[in-house]
């Protein structure tokens, strides 16, 4: 069964821009406190790459994703990323996903947004 997405919001990394990691790192935890607190979610964050490492142990936002999964925000990490940046299938939070639902997903919410 498809779903049907309006926002998407894309993390492909563990720090928000290039530069320094420990800025980067802050930014992106400051984004996902403030897109917690704000009553326009996304429907579905989409974790790729190294933004897998996000969802799994030793991950400093585990806590913010919890609380925005429970809010209804579907939490996807593709899974070969998983396998192969994590090394570990274990996710705290989320779902495991792969590149098909993740493609469909893309090219048929009305707004994709890459952090």
């Amino acid at each position: 069964m498809f779903i049907m997405y309006n926002k998407v919001i894309i993390i492909n990394s563990m720090s928000l821009g290039s530069g320094d990691a420990g800025v980067g790192s802050n930014l992106l935890g400051t984004c996902l406190t403030k897109i917690l607190a704000n009553l326009n979610k996304p429907d579905a964050i989409i974790f790729y790459n190294s933004g897998t490492k996000l969802l799994v142990r030793g991950s400093y936002y585990i806590d913010i994703l919890q609380a925005l999964e429970k809010q209804g925000v579907d939490l996807l990490a593709c899974g070969t990323c998983v396998y192969k940046v994590c090394g570990q299938k274990a996710l705290l939070v989320g779902r495991i996903s792969n590149m098909d639902e993740i493609t469909d997903i893309i090219l048929n919410a009305n707004t994709v947004i890459t952090l």
